[in-house]
């Protein structure tokens, strides 16, 4: 891939302006996607931000989503979570491109041709151990095989960062939480990507955020998840915009699953009606 240098991040710069604006450059494609994933950047006045576009026209075909939607629910996700105050999907906006209509995400992290260990990745979140239980500061998730006839516990931190993004996975129905997914930053911020297969009707939650299943959603969780519901009511801006984005019965399905966690307060548990964990887990 002929990539362009590393960008620094820009101050005050509006990143869904450049990247529903701006020229966009494609520089190459990320061979390890299932679905054509092409690294960009977007320059406008000025600004220059590398990102990620996925054109409707490169996504593969699923069984259980119509055809071209993947995009548009990428998008989606990003506007729940910003509706729910937590930047936990980077700004992602619907546009045009070289290859038609796609999604438009800013890159997190180095370029996609750095040293391994320049790039983000789920050290520090995930793990697996060899004990029965988890050390404090963990939450267990299940057994997992890691070779023929041994398996280890796969846990995950107690991270209130993490544990946002398992309320934002239920809200939005997400099939698809691999460990390659988180993307934390030594800045402290959380990332999380690849949102595509999400806002089903049917319960489709499948995750590595098992852990704090069952268990009491934190009162600011609580608190935000009641500012979303808000927003969620015909005639407001998120609505309007979720409008063009996923279908009146996908919304409705994300306004019933919003009013549950409000109802019950607690995580979700797995349905047993479709498997729990994603493959492969990262």
């Amino acid at each position: 891939m002929s990539a362009p240098e590393r960008i620094p991040p820009q101050p005050g710069v509006d990143a869904e302006e450049v990247l529903a604006r701006g020229a966009l450059t494609v520089h190459g494609r990320i061979v390890e996607a299932s679905n054509a994933v092409l690294y960009a950047t977007a320059e406008l006045a000025g600004a220059r931000l590398p990102c990620v576009y996925k054109p409707v026209a490169g996504e593969r075909p699923l069984w259980d989503f119509p055809d071209g939607t993947l995009a548009q629910r990428e998008v989606a996700a990003y506007e729940v979570s910003r509706a729910l105050g937590w930047e936990l999907v980077p700004p992602t906006v619907l546009r045009d491109g070289p290859m038609g209509e796609g999604m438009c995400q800013q890159w997190v992290g180095p370029a996609p041709d750095a040293e391994e260990d320049e790039a983000p990745g789920p050290d520090g979140l995930l793990a697996l151990v060899e004990a029965e239980t988890p050390e404090p500061g963990w939450k267990a998730v299940g057994f997992a095989e890691v070779d023929a006839g041994r398996t280890a516990l796969l846990v995950h931190a107690d991270d209130e960062r993490l544990r946002r993004l398992a309320a934002l996975d239920a809200v939005i129905n997400n099939g698809d939480r691999k460990g390659g997914h988180l993307l934390p930053l030594p800045d402290g911020r959380l990332y999380a990507i690849d949102h595509g297969v999400t806002f089903h009707t049917d319960n489709k939650l499948r995750t590595l955020l098992w852990g704090w299943a069952g268990e009491p959603l934190p009162d600011p969780v609580r608190e935000a998840l009641r500012g979303l519901s808000a927003e969620l009511a015909e005639g407001r801006p998120l609505a309007g915009r979720l409008a063009a984005l996923i279908t009146p019965a996908e919304r409705d399905a994300l306004r019933a699953r919003t009013e549950t966690l409000l109802r019950t307060g607690r995580h979700p548990t797995p349905s047993g009606e479709w498997p729990a964990f994603p493959w492969p887990l990262v």
